[in-house]
């Protein structure tokens, strides 16, 4: 997926998300982010709540990006970045 198509998809959804999953930030990250992704790739996204990411949240936005994006999402929290891939992530992450 093309990152100007992802960006677009997540702007129009994020009130939806944050209303229905508590979400609180949305950023891409990886090669969407990059837009060098191919046919075969997942959308990579840093994603944050308002609370917990109970299992309910978490797999409740994964599954609904999912169902919108036609493809597999790697959905990652906050929390959940390792230590050393973090600055990676962080550095080339773009807000939604």
């Amino acid at each position: 997926m093309k990152y100007a198509q992802a960006h677009a998809l997540l702007t129009e959804h994020k009130a939806f998300l944050a209303a229905h999953f508590g979400v609180t930030s949305l950023a891409l990250f990886g090669s969407t982010a990059r837009d060098t992704a191919t046919d075969r790739s997942d959308v990579d996204i840093l994603v944050d709540f308002d609370g917990p990411a109970t299992s309910k949240r978490y797999f409740g936005v994964q599954f609904y990006l999912e169902d919108l994006f036609h493809c597999p999402v790697d959905l990652v929290t906050e929390k959940a970045l390792r230590a050393e891939l973090r600055p990676f992530i962080e550095k080339e992450a773009i807000l939604v």
